[in-house]
């Protein structure tokens, strides 16, 4: 069966397999002391900045939970769209980890706004109510679309003006760097971002992100908060050595624009069809719509996807690096059939 689910469903590219095997020789000194994380710590900091200080870690989570630990004290609260994955997906590890107020906000499109924020930047200093600490936005958003470098510079200046940190979540940020032609830093560092979750998982890896510290004051406690939360991998060689892979070559960037473009296509397909109505603008590898319900269930019996509001026949597909245009053409053919 193919999986228009997430695009946590797709297999491991070949690369990213050869440098796992290559990492599969010998013994290494465990906890990120071998040759194979150097390496991978070499290329982030040549990609993002040269003072930045990457954590690898398990999983998507565990990233955000460490990352959040990172900006925040207990008392504090965390912004976020009320689509957020931190807020929707996780089990309320963000909020259990951290000890935070999770405050999210109603957006039509998954994307924060400084107006949309303002209304929460209160009450600093009363002991009676939880302080404002941090800023968590994702890139992509849930809802498949894009924050451009003066909205996101937008946020960071309001939040940094009101001595918060903001908090990226990049599970696919690399799909938002190839729709808009801009580096990983540019999205990031050069946008004033404080700490990145950098997703790899989504666009090839077998397993693991990294944390990317870039504000200096956030840096000092960082390894310890990753190993508390039990994100610190014994043989962190096999997380690591994924990213020396996708990072060179511009491997990362292959395959968003893969998937992007195989979500355009379908896109493009399914725009014309009678009874279908996309609900959010398509600006990555993910499609929001709308169909007959007959026409879902009898599609779920091939295809495995998710509803995103069931009660309104609302559903998502998602596209990935390795989505042929043949599963394109094979899905479009059953939509038509069945409409």
């Amino acid at each position: 069966m193919r999986s228009f689910a997430s695009d946590n469903n797709s297999g491991v590219h070949p690369l990213v397999m050869e440098a796992l095997n290559r990492a599969n020789q010998d013994h290494a000194i465990g906890y990120g002391d071998d040759p194979w994380t150097e390496e991978a710590v070499r290329k982030i900091k040549e990609v993002f900045t040269p003072d930045c200080e990457p954590l690898f870690v398990f999983n998507g989570t565990g990233s955000n939970a460490v990352a959040l630990q990172l900006c925040t004290r207990p008392y504090n609260s965390v912004i976020c769209a009320e689509t957020a994955h931190i807020y929707v997906d996780e089990c309320g590890s963000p909020a259990r980890m951290t000890g935070c107020q999770i405050r999210p906000v109603a957006t039509s499109d998954g994307k924060l706004t400084p107006e949309l924020i303002h209304p929460y930047l209160c009450h600093f200093g009363e002991q009676h109510h939880s302080q404002p600490g941090a800023v968590y936005m994702s890139q992509c958003t849930e809802l498949g679309t894009i924050y451009k470098p003066d909205e996101i510079r937008a946020l960071t200046e309001l939040a940094h003006r009101h001595g918060m940190y903001v908090h990226m979540d990049g599970a696919r940020l690399a799909n938002a760097c190839a729709a808009l032609n801009l580096s990983f830093k540019e999205l990031t560092v050069d946008c004033g971002i404080d700490v990145l979750s950098f997703g790899g998982t989504k666009n090839g890896l077998m397993l693991g992100e990294s944390v990317i510290v870039f504000n200096p004051s956030l840096k000092k406690e960082a390894c310890f908060v990753r190993k508390q939360s039990a994100q610190l991998a014994s043989k962190l060689r096999y997380l690591s050595c994924q990213f020396t892979a996708y990072l060179t070559d511009d491997l990362w960037l292959k395959n968003a624009m893969h998937a992007n473009r195989m979500a355009k296509i379908l896109h493009d397909g399914l725009k014309e069809l009678p009874g279908v109505h996309f609900t959010q603008k398509m600006e990555s590898n993910q499609l929001f719509l709308t169909m007959p319900r007959p026409v879902i269930d009898k599609l779920l019996e091939s295809y495995f996807f998710y509803f995103w509001d069931e009660a309104a026949n609302e559903i998502r597909f998602v596209t990935s690096f390795d989505t042929t245009e043949g599963d394109i053409e094979e899905l479009l053919r059953a939509v038509k059939e069945y409409l």
